[in-house]
């Protein structure tokens, strides 16, 4: 893709087909304050640039039948989501469907170096597979505050080695298309926003329990990163004074008390200690736990993992509260690997915001699970890079 949109007419075009489909112009018009001989000159301009293509006539108004437009369908973006523990790689067309999509157990704390190369590896893979002859940008998550500018993550905790990387530079390079960077938990709230369940909010939070604990902070439809890069920080938030250590120095954060590695560890202990036959036998078959072996315990009616869920939604839950009374948002989603879990961690979740904060803010308030999945971060990295090729350069 070596085109981009002349001005800011073009580039409200090229996303209204992006997040709409195939449009005609006069419904195109309908959405864009422009005239209809405005609209016809930047339609135009955009079919010569090859960014659209007509698309087969539209439906007939009255008069006259126009061209459907639609964007280009051989533009392909690539999404890559780098979670603490695997990585999810998928190659999405300009309306960002996702066209095929790649999961593998991966260590982040292997380094950048390792890292990158599976990820090239499973481009292309995806290449290979006749779904992409290249790629027209590339949108990367990763599991850690990320200096948004520069593509470049500052002081990860969970991720030894990384601090500094030229992420997006070392990438573009190999990939040979434009690059963009962000925390993989603001891609799982572009995601959510583009195609699952925040589709029609403008002010939402969208909270990753994994590994670690984030949140992406969506205010009028945009991601706010704030003035470096780290808003939505709030593994880091104390929930207990003089609580147990956090790999980011400190002591009681929530993610040090309640995320998929602490909840693994108190699962094992608790097995160790005799108070759950049930996660005891897994710990057995298994040698180590999981949140999904907690999860698993608690749908066979096991109290301990009952308790340790309850006692987690609740930790979380206090957090959102403080959330909720500030930001006042219209949505709160709960994504990540930990929301296997499900309900058992939603009903703790919502019973804590809804009798901590104010009536006013909790009374329309909808707390919910994510619909897409491990599928939200790439389909957010793909539309992280679709925001920044369909803007003028």
């Amino acid at each position: 893709m070596t085109a981009r949109p002349a001005n800011t007419h073009q580039a409200r075009l090229l996303r209204l087909l992006r997040d709409g489909g195939p449009n005609s112009r006069a419904q195109l018009g309908d959405q864009i304050e422009l005239s209809r001989s405005k609209l016809a000159v930047e339609v135009d301009r955009l079919l010569e640039t090859g960014l659209v293509v007509a698309d087969g006539l539209a439906a007939s108004r009255g008069g006259r039948r126009s061209h459907n437009i639609r964007l280009a369908p051989e533009l392909r973006f690539l999404g890559v989501d780098i979670g603490a523990t695997s990585i999810d790689v998928a190659v999405t067309n300009a309306e960002l469907e996702v066209l095929g999509h790649l999961n593998h157990p991966m260590d982040v704390r292997e380094g950048p170096v390792a890292v990158f190369e599976q990820v090239l590896a499973m481009a292309a893979k995806l290449r290979a597979s006749g779904l992409a002859e290249g790629f027209d940008g590339a949108g990367i998550g990763v599991p850690g505050p990320v200096r948004f500018p520069e593509g470049v993550p500052v002081a990860p905790p969970i991720m030894p080695g990384w601090d500094g990387f030229p992420v997006r530079e070392a990438l573009s390079q190999e990939l040979g298309c434009p690059v963009m960077v962000d925390n993989d938990v603001n891609l799982m709230a572009l995601g959510e926003q583009h195609a699952g369940v925040a589709r029609s909010v403008g002010d939402f939070l969208c909270v990753k329990i994994g590994t670690g604990i984030g949140c992406g902070i969506v205010v009028g439809g945009q991601v706010y990163r704030g003035t470096t890069g780290s808003a939505g920080d709030i593994g880091h938030i104390q929930v207990e004074p003089d609580g147990r250590a956090c790999a980011c120095g400190n002591k009681g954060c929530l993610e040090a008390h309640f995320s998929g590695a602490a909840l693994a560890r108190d699962a094992e202990d608790a097995a160790r200690a005799g108070r759950s036959a049930e996660l005891a036998a897994r710990l057995d078959a298994a040698g180590k736990l999981t949140a999904v072996d907690v999860a698993a315990a608690a749908a066979a009616g096991d109290p301990t993992a009952l308790d340790l869920i309850r006692e987690g939604g609740n930790r979380v839950g206090q957090v959102i509260a403080g959330l909720v009374s500030f930001f006042n948002p219209g949505l709160v989603v709960i994504g990540g690997g930990v929301t296997g879990l499900g309900h058992n961690l939603l009903a703790s979740v919502r019973t804590q915001v809804y009798r901590q904060s104010l009536p006013l803010a909790t009374g329309n308030l909808p707390i919910v699970l994510g619909e897409l999945g491990p599928v939200a971060g790439v389909t957010g990295a793909a539309r992280l890079i679709s925001d920044h090729l369909f803007s003028p350069a």
